[in-house]
């Protein structure tokens, strides 16, 4: 027995399809069911093949059958997970697979992002069992199959995982590897890196190893060399005996030859100075909420490298692997931040949030440690790092990322007072938001010079660490004007910004490594009295059209890019830059 059937299209939110506003904002269990017949060579065969079901995403907590089998379990919106499902599909070859998916999107303390239920018990205002759910941050909690499922066979000894990391001087690189065989002892690698014109550069065998390129050409970031997000191609390949079988299983990884190494001033990748002149974004858009978008995707890409952007968070949650492979050949930096938005309530820091919240830097290091474009993972944005909890908390998650990936920096995004923050000593680079003539002295645009630069050097003079202005911006709702400028207003938002940039200019010939404005575009937020139809900062109205702030920072990011780099200068007119 059922509910109402109705079809849902994945990936997508299920928020904003239909008409029904119970479903907008639904709390709890939605069943999803899908029917496939499989291939009968999937099926068949001494050895079968192993057959997996893979998940994208699912926000936020899935449990999955295949014909009446549960086969796994995940908690967590934004990362993949996967289930071996062989025995269940090859035990009737031929009958049509039935894929049920059970998932709930109720947040609790315990969760990453959390939240809490609260039940509303005054009967004189509220319906019996009436419960609302609270989150602690500031965008809409799409709930669904976020990104694609697939279906995928490996022979039953396979490449389980790869890891990769380089190391580069002038003349040389070294690509040094290590390969995970899952379903047999015996076994021999082989690999081979290619480059883009497909000759082979380097060769190999074994599970662990290095290789030595020569003259190699190196992952640069866009705008920083006239070749960014240059990629080698590792082909491994496995061959294994299993009961008198041979098996071979290939699996070809990108691979982009860059380092990344952190001063107290400076932050370099290949050993020159990076500074980071880029966006904050959200996985966001009318119609299909969370829902991986391919035009969406490529056409955000096309709007960042007119913007002459660098380099983006991906707040507030690890975005789709589609939009990472992007990156990697686009040349576009990125400071990877985990799910952990909204870490406020003092249980949030105990022991279980904590144990979960590092399986989740586990998940996501597995899945993005291989990529050049990743430079620096973010643990955590605006936690209640002032309370006690936060240091054990903070310094845990931190040296367990450290030790999962000894090769990135690692900070989390602070909004704290620089006195009172108890988890800044163990980050590699200063992440501060700000919002001053905001959310502080709203309306007082004459206060920025001063708060900010108090601000940058209260940090740097407590830390001696490099520093990224990480979050900062204004709301303007397009098409709203005055002069002089207003809150709200496009003049608005262009002025906040030219305050912050007069500040930053300064800075940035000291110890300030980046900016990154907020947002790249407006998205849906839970509603609110100071909330019309979503958060209005972003640059681009939520259909990618620019406001007039985009035009400012357009300028400002090519004149620093010009200013910084090593090709002819550009001159900027407002047509795309491919």
């Amino acid at each position: 027995q059922t509910g109402p059937v109705i079809d849902m299209p994945v990936p997508a939110s299920f928020n904003d399809i239909t008409q029904d506003p119970s479903l907008e904002n639904y709390i709890g269990w939605v069943w999803y069911e899908k029917e496939v017949l499989l291939p009968l060579r999937w099926l068949q065969g001494d050895p079968a093949p192993r057959v997996v079901l893979r998940f994208g995403s699912a926000h936020y907590y899935s449990i999955v059958w295949v014909n009446g089998v549960q086969v796994v379990e995940h908690e967590g919106g934004h990362l993949p997970f996967e289930a071996d499902i062989s025995s269940v599909v090859q035990a009737s070859p031929g009958a049509l697979c039935r894929i049920t998916v059970a998932l709930n999107n109720t947040l609790t303390p315990h969760t990453l992002p959390p939240g809490s239920i609260q039940y509303m018990t005054d009967k004189a205002r509220y319906p019996k069992n009436y419960f609302v759910q609270n989150i602690r941050f500031d965008f809409f909690n799409y709930a669904g199959i976020h990104r694609p499922v697939v279906l995928y066979t490996t022979p039953p000894a396979y490449i389980d995982d790869i890891t990769v990391t380089t190391t580069s001087s002038e003349s040389a690189a070294v690509v040094q590897y290590q390969v995970a065989v899952v379903g047999s002892t015996a076994y021999s690698l082989s690999l081979s890196l290619r480059d883009q014109e497909g000759k082979v550069v380097a060769t190999g065998d074994g599970a662990v190893g290095e290789l030595k390129v020569l003259n190699p050409n190196l992952w640069w970031p866009y705008l920083m060399h006239e070749s960014p997000g240059y990629l080698y191609s590792l082909e491994v390949k496995l061959q294994a005996e299993l009961d008198g079988a041979l098996l071979e299983d290939v699996y070809t990884l990108p691979v982009g030859i860059r380092t990344v190494h952190v001063t107290s001033s400076q932050f370099l990748i290949n050993g020159r100075p990076f500074y980071f002149h880029g966006v904050n974004k959200h996985e966001d858009a009318d119609i299909r909420g969370k829902g991986l978008d391919w035009p969406l995707i490529v056409k955000d890409f096309n709007l960042l490298r007119w913007l002459g952007a660098n380099s983006f968070r991906t707040s507030h949650y690890p975005y789709a692997e589609e939009i990472m492979d992007l990156c990697d050949a686009y040349g576009i930096v990125v400071i990877d931040e985990s799910p952990g938005v909204g870490i406020k309530l003092p249980e949030s820091f105990g022991n279980k949030s904590l144990q979960h919240h590092l399986a989740v830097m586990e998940e996501l290091v597995r899945r993005d440690k291989n990529r050049p474009s990743v430079v620096m993972w973010s643990v955590a944005n605006e936690p209640a790092s002032e309370l006690p909890p936060a240091a054990h908390y903070f310094k845990t998650v931190i040296a367990h990322t450290k030790a999962l990936d000894p090769s990135r920096p690692v900070t989390f995004v602070t909004d704290a007072n620089y006195a009172l923050d108890h988890g800044a000593p163990y980050v590699d680079v200063i992440c501060v938001n700000s919002y001053f003539s905001w959310y502080h002295d709203p309306g007082h645009l004459e206060v920025i010079p001063f708060q900010l630069t108090a601000q940058f050097e209260n940090w740097y003079k407590t830390y001696q660490k490099p520093i990224i202005q990480s979050e900062y911006g204004a709301d303007s709702v397009p098409g709203l004007h005055s002069d002089p400028p207003l809150m709200f207003s496009e003049e608005y938002q262009k002025a906040l910004l030219r305050e912050y940039h007069s500040v930053l200019d300064k800075k940035r010939k000291e110890y300030v490594i980046g900016e990154l404005i907020w947002n790249f575009a407006d998205f849906m937020t839970n509603q609110g009295t100071t909330r019309v139809l979503g958060n209005k900062k972003g640059i681009f109205t939520r259909q990618r059209q620019p406001k007039a702030a985009a035009f400012v920072l357009r300028d400002r990011y090519w004149k620093i890019a010009n200013e910084s780099s090593c090709l002819p200068p550009v001159i900027t007119s407002h047509s795309l830059f491919l």
